[in-house]
Formats: C-alpha cells, structure tokens, sequence
C-alpha cells in the first residue's frame, strides 16, 4: 500500500521523537541538503528556513538551549502517497529567557527521496 522506505523512515522518526533521540535520527535519517521551513520566525527573529542538516542541527541546538521542555507528545506518522508523511508534536515549554511558559501544537509535513527525509515543514495551530 505504502512504499516501504517511506513507512521505515517516518517510524523511526516517530521513534526517535519519542525517545529523545532527535540528533540520531538527524544523522541516520536526513539527506545532507535536507530543507527545513518553520511556519513563523523564531523567538528572538531566528529565521524560519534552515538549509542542510548541520543547519537543521543548529535550530534544534538552538531550542535545546533556549527551552525547558516539561512534557511533549508525537502522534502519527500519517502516510501520503509515495513520498510524504505527517505528525503531530504537541508541547508544554518554558523560555528560559523570559520564563513564559506555553504549549504548542504542530504538524510536521516530512518529503523523502531514496529514503531520506529532503524537507520538513512546520505548520502552528492557529491561536
């Protein structure tokens, strides 16, 4: 029903989201060249488009710095066609700049070619 890498790769996703192995499954799971879009600017007007894996490494060095992560959830994946699968992240963070706490819900929208992940996009529920 769905390509098989496409099912490998956004498991193993998933899995690593889960078990705090994000910077594994960056090394094992994303091209070099890989494309990363998030849906506004970062706090503090970081950008929202991060070009390549070291890049995309930075942003999330970037949030581990900058973030107090009290509790999160992955739901998914959520396969589309061939090459496209989905997931929703929801998150309860505190800045540890101006200590606001907050939660977010997301959608990630991954692309894969030959079995790695070439673009994330990130989309915000809306307020």
């Amino acid at each position: 029903m769905f390509d098989e890498k496409l099912m490998q790769v956004a498991n193993k996703l998933v899995e690593n989201c889960r078990n705090g192995n994000e910077m594994q499954g960056l090394d094992e799971l994303y091209a070099e060249n890989a494309q990363s879009y998030e849906a506004a600017e970062m706090e503090g007007g970081g950008p929202r488009e991060f070009l390549g894996r070291q890049a995309i490494k930075d942003k999330h060095d970037f949030w581990n710095a900058n973030f107090e992560m009290h509790s999160s959830s992955v739901d998914g994946p959520y396969l589309h066609g061939e090459d496209r699968f989905s997931v929703i992240y929801e998150m309860d963070t505190t800045n540890k700049m101006s200590g606001e706490r907050f939660q977010m819900r997301e959608v990630g929208v991954y692309s894969v070619q030959d079995g790695k992940i070439v673009k994330e996009e990130f989309y915000n529920a809306a307020p």
